[in-house]
C-alpha cells in the first residue's frame, strides 16, 4: 500500500520525538545541571567581582538534543553548560580560569569522583547509566569578554599541544538568535505541545504550565534531530567521524534555511534543497542564483570555506573545511546528498509502507516497531485546534529556570 505524504511527515515526527530526550530524562539532567551549577556558584574564585553564572548552551538549550544510535560507543546525552566567571580575560590567564573550575569540582565528594580528564576545552562529569542511557556533563570555563554592558561574549578557555589560549564565544547570543529563527513555529506549537507533555508526564508536571519551553519543538528542532542522528548512523565508525559534520555547522545552516514550514517533512525538504544548492561551491562554482545573494556559506578568494557565527562574524564555523584536500566539506556535501535519497526523495506513490518503515529504520537507527507502521498508513488526526500565542522569554541562566 502507498503511503500519503502527511504520514510520512507524521512518521518522521514521531521517529525524532523517539529519538529526543525524554521529559523523565530531561528532568533529571536539569536536576543534576543545578546541583553542579550551585557547587560551582558557592566556590571562592580570587579576582571575581560577582557570583558565577553557570547556564546550558548546545543542543540541550536550542532543543535538538538527540539520543545516540542503538550500538553507539557512545550511549550518553551530552549536556552542555559554560560556567562564566565574573572576571575580566584581561585580569587573569585561561590556564588558571580552568584550575578553579576544576579545583572546585574537586571539593565535591562526589563530583570529584566522576570528574573525567582534562578535555580540551571543558571538564566532565560522568554519570551512571541509567536504563541503558548515561550523561556526559560538560562544564566549559569561561571569562568576561563583553566589551558593553549588553554585550554576552564571553573567553573560553582551549587546550592546545599543553599550552593554553583564549578563544571567544557567545552561547547566550547564539542562543537568542536560534530562538528568532524558531519563534513564529514555536508560537504556533507551543500550548498545544505543553499540553499534550503534561498529560503524559503529571507526575512530573503537575500544570501545563510548569512544563519548560525547552522540551516544545518545532519542525525546525524536528529536521535537526533528524539531520544529527541520520549524520551519527552515516558517520558510525571510528574512521569517518573526524569527516562527520559537525553540529554547530548542521544547527545554524538549518536555522539559516528554515522558512516556518509548519510540518517536519516540508521543513526538512527545504532545508535540504537549500544544502544541496551549495553544493557547486565543492568545485568552486557559484550556489544557486536565487540564493546567492544571502547564502551564508562562502568561498573566500583564496579557497577557502566561510561560515560566519551568527552572532559574531569573526568566527568561521568552516574554518578547517578546506584542510586535507577540503575533506570535511566534500563530506557534507556527500552527506547532503544521502539525506536526500534517504528521507527527502521518498517515491510515496509506489513505495509500501513496510518499505518505507524499514528504510527509516536502517538510515535513522529507529522507526520499529508497530507505532511507527501504524502512522504510515492510518488517516491523519483531524482536530480543532483554538489559536493561541506565546512568547517565549528568551535565554534563561540556569537558577531562572
Amino acid at each position: 500500500m502507498a503511503i500519503e505524504r502527511e504520514n510520512y511527515s507524521r512518521l518522521l515526527e514521531a521517529i525524532a520525538e523517539d529519538i529526543d530526550i525524554p521529559p523523565s530524562k530531561y528532568q533529571d539532567a536539569v536536576d543534576r545541571y543545578k546541583s553542579v551549577g550551585r557547587w560551582l556558584e558557592g566556590g571562592g574564585y580570587p579576582g571575581s567581582w560577582s557570583v558565577l553564572n553557570v547556564y546550558p548552551q548546545g543542543s540541550f538549550r536550542l532543543g535538538t538534543v538527540t539520543k545516540p544510535p542503538p550500538g553507539s560507543v557512545n550511549r550518553d546525552y551530552d549536556i552542555d553548560l559554560v560556567a562564566e566567571l565574573p572576571i575580566a580575560k584581561s585580569q587573569t590567564d585561561p590556564k588558571s580560569i580552568k584550575a578553579m573550575i576544576r579545583n572546585r569540582l574537586r571539593e565535591h565528594g562526589l563530583y570529584a569522583k566522576m570528574l573525567d580528564d582534562e578535555g580540551r576545552r571543558c571538564w566532565t562529569l560522568i554519570y551512571s547509566e541509567e536504563d541503558g542511557v548515561g550523561f556526559h556533563l560538560d562544564v566549559l570555563p569561561s571569562a568576561s569578554d563583553g566589551q558593553a554592558s549588553q554585550d554576552t561574549s564571553i573567553a573560553i578557555t582551549n587546550k592546545q599541544g599543553g599550552a593554553y589560549e583564549w578563544l571567544s564565544s557567545n552561547p547566550k547570543g547564539y542562543g537568542v538568535w536560534f530562538d528568532e529563527k524558531n519563534r513564529g513555529a514555536f508560537e504556533r506549537v507551543a500550548f498545544d505541545q505543553k499540553r499534550a507533555i503534561q498529560a503524559r508526564a503529571r507526575e512530573i508536571y503537575s500544570r501545563v504550565d510548569d512544563v519548560p519551553d525547552q522540551l516544545v519543538r518545532t519542525p525546525l528542532q524536528r529536521s535537526i534531530q533528524l539531520l544529527k542522528r541520520h549524520r551519527d548512523v552515516m558517520f558510525c565508525e571510528p574512521a569517518q567521524q573526524g569527516s562527520a559534520p559537525i553540529s554547530i555547522i548542521v544547527t545554524t545552516l538549518a536555522a539559516h534555511f528554515y522558512r516556518g514550514e509548519g510540518d517536519v517533512y516540508s521543513a526538512l525538504t527545504g532545508i535540504v534543497s537549500k544544502f544541496r544548492a551549495h553544493a557547486a561551491l565543492v568545485d568552486n562554482a557559484g550556489v544557486d542564483h536565487s540564493i546567492a545573494p544571502s547564502s551564508p556559506i562562502k568561498r573566500t578568494s583564496d579557497g577557502r570555506w566561510y561560515l560566519a557565527n551568527p552572532v559574531d562574524p569573526l568566527e568561521n564555523f568552516a574554518d578547517r573545511w578546506h584542510e586535507d584536500g577540503h575533506r570535511r566539506a566534500k563530506a557534507f556535501f556527500a552527506w547532503v546528498e544521502r539525506v536526500h535519497a534517504d528521507l527527502v526523495d521518498p517515491p510515496f506513490a509506489t513505495t509500501s509502507a513496510s518499505a518505507i518503515k524499514d528504510r527509516l529504520s536502517a538510515v535513522l537507527g529507529a522507526g520499529g516497531g508497530p507505532r511507527f507502521g501504524d502512522l504510515l498508513v492510518a488517516a491523519p488526526p483531524s482536530v480543532e485546534k483554538a489559536v493561541r500565542v506565546h512568547i517565549s522569554q528568551g535565554t534563561k541562566p540556569w537558577r531562572g529556570e
